[in-house]
């Protein structure tokens, strides 16, 4: 069980939770945080002083002062008000994952909120009723809004939901069937609900999950396909990159070098190569995925840090009995960070799509059948598969194009700047989709090339790949419909049951 305390959260953590259906508890430090910091709003209300989001409008309505006795219906109706997402919902890992973020954050002590403001997220947690969340209408600020509204909405019995794998049905209807009462909101506690950034976290982070197993599929199809186009692992000698003192690249290099050691088929050729060095999309490795590994380790350090903050605004600071309006609910940091990743994983992408050219093009592939079908002609073999890998690339970088660079003022200009972080996370979980189909494609096409280096073998570390791939595809012997086989490839990438990343553990990849 993981017990919430406010504190950072790994990508394990959250995949455990969104997707293994790991339990959540709160902790009890975090329950008397939050006491603490719930006393300090019900004293302002007590003493009638005036406090933003506590008995006053929201946006550009924060200066209409709204009575005593008017105060829960301000949190219902900014809660149903909010709730204007569109568009296809969240899968029901990203809504979870929704659920455990904003749970944390409650858990922090900043939002003064009571307790069972995060225990009702929470139970629906554990008892797996899933919140019915649109995936789209946020700007990343004052937060992820609709999103978060349409999440308290089954908070409190009201919106859509469902438990387990069943139907769509109210809010309310899902909480009876697992014995939950709606959360009744008292002041504060809707904008407590809805401020932060925990949908673009939601996205982000499962999305990261995903790109982390791609990625390091990729090296090893890197490997593969420098096997299977019989090249030279001599640019990756140690002293080439340490010269230059980017950790990124020299950690990459030092992969392939592990990756490529022990190959019957570079013994074949060490000694008789005509050819001074390899294209780049081989020799080049190490300087285009070294960055693209610094970028997915800085992404995932921001991306925890978030998970782990305190987003509400206004912040009650318990100790001081003090409400403090900031920003802390704005994307920036998200949006930048999964936005230069996003343009990463696309230039990792094009590398890969080079070496697939070389892998059909029999002018570049020293001796490999064209498009690496055993009867070329009448066989078009892997032709249209490194079509689709262009597609897939294509679409990629018109996705790249970074959301953090617009703006569009809204509440009337009270809210001037946004992140636009949540349209961040949705491109950057299609990138990482269409990152899959690349690498699936190579690795496919990089074991199909490796059949006609036959009886040779490649590197002991790349044997296994080939094994692993194989279980899933088996090798072509004549054209069938190659798309299933590299869907079936992509899928077992992004759920994990085709891994790589055991094979360079060592490295911390």
């Amino acid at each position: 069980m993981i017990e919430l305390s406010g504190q950072p959260l790994t990508l394990a953590e959250i995949e455990s939770v969104a997707v293994d259906l790991e339990p959540v508890s709160l902790s009890p430090k975090a329950r008397e945080a939050m006491h603490r910091s719930r006393r300090v709003v019900d004293d302002i209300i007590a003493q009638g002083k005036v406090a933003y989001g506590v008995n006053t409008g929201f946006g550009r309505l924060s200066d209409v002062a709204i009575p005593h006795e008017k105060l829960g219906e301000l949190q219902l109706n900014l809660v149903r008000s909010h709730a204007c997402g569109f568009g296809e919902p969240m899968s029901v890992a990203q809504s979870r994952a929704l659920t455990l973020l904003r749970a944390n954050v409650l858990a922090k002590g900043f939002s003064g909120a009571r307790p069972e403001c995060a225990d009702i997220l929470i139970e629906m947690l554990n008892r797996q009723v899933t919140a019915y969340v649109p995936l789209r209408g946020s700007v990343g600020a004052s937060g992820d809004l609709a999103p978060l509204a349409h999440l308290a909405l089954v908070a409190i019995g009201e919106g859509s939901a469902k438990v387990g794998s069943g139907a769509w049905v109210g809010g309310n209807d899902a909480l009876s069937q697992v014995g939950l009462a709606p959360l009744q909101l008292e002041a504060k506690e809707g904008l407590s609900l809805l401020n932060g950034t925990q949908a673009i976290g939601a996205v982000g982070n499962l999305a990261l999950s995903k790109a982390h197993r791609v990625f390091g599929a990729m090296l090893v199809s890197t490997a593969t396909s420098i096997e299977a186009l019989m090249g030279t692992p001599v640019a990756f000698d140690e002293r080439v990159h340490t010269i230059r003192q980017h950790q990124g690249q020299v950690q990459i290099a030092e992969i392939l070098r592990d990756l490529l050691a022990d190959s019957q088929i570079r013994e074949s050729h060490k000694e008789n190569d005509p050819r001074v060095q390899d294209a780049y999309s081989l020799r080049c490795t190490p300087q285009v995925y070294g960055p693209v590994l610094t970028a997915l380790r800085s992404t995932e350090e921001v991306l925890s840090n978030e998970s782990g903050a305190a987003t509400d605004n206004p912040l009650v600071f318990a100790d001081e009995a003090e409400l403090i309006s900031g920003g802390n609910f704005h994307g920036a940091p998200l949006a930048l960070a999964l936005d230069q990743l996003a343009i990463a994983i696309v230039m990792a992408m094009s590398i890969t799509e080079r070496r697939m050219d070389r892998l059909v093009n029999a002018d570049a592939s020293d001796g490999l059948p064209p498009f690496l079908a055993p009867n070329a002609g009448l066989e078009s073999g892997y032709m249209i598969a490194h079509v689709a890998a262009v597609a897939a690339l294509n679409e990629a970088r018109v996705l790249a194009h970074p959301a953090c660079i617009d703006n569009s003022p809204t509440s009337a200009g009270k809210e001037d700047h946004v992140s636009m972080g949540m349209t961040s996370a949705i491109k950057f979980d299609k990138i990482v989709e269409l990152f899959a189909q690349v690498v699936a494609c190579e690795l496919v096409m990089a074991c199909q090339g490796l059949e006609f280096r036959k009886p040779l073998l490649p590197a002991k570390q790349v044997q296994t790949a080939y094994n692993r791939v194989r279980h899933i595809v088996p090798p072509t012997e004549t054209d069938r419909a190659f798309g299933h086989d590299i869907e079936m490839v992509r899928q077992a990438l992004l759920n994990g049951d085709l891994y790589f990343n055991d094979l360079i553990a060592e490295f911390g990849v």
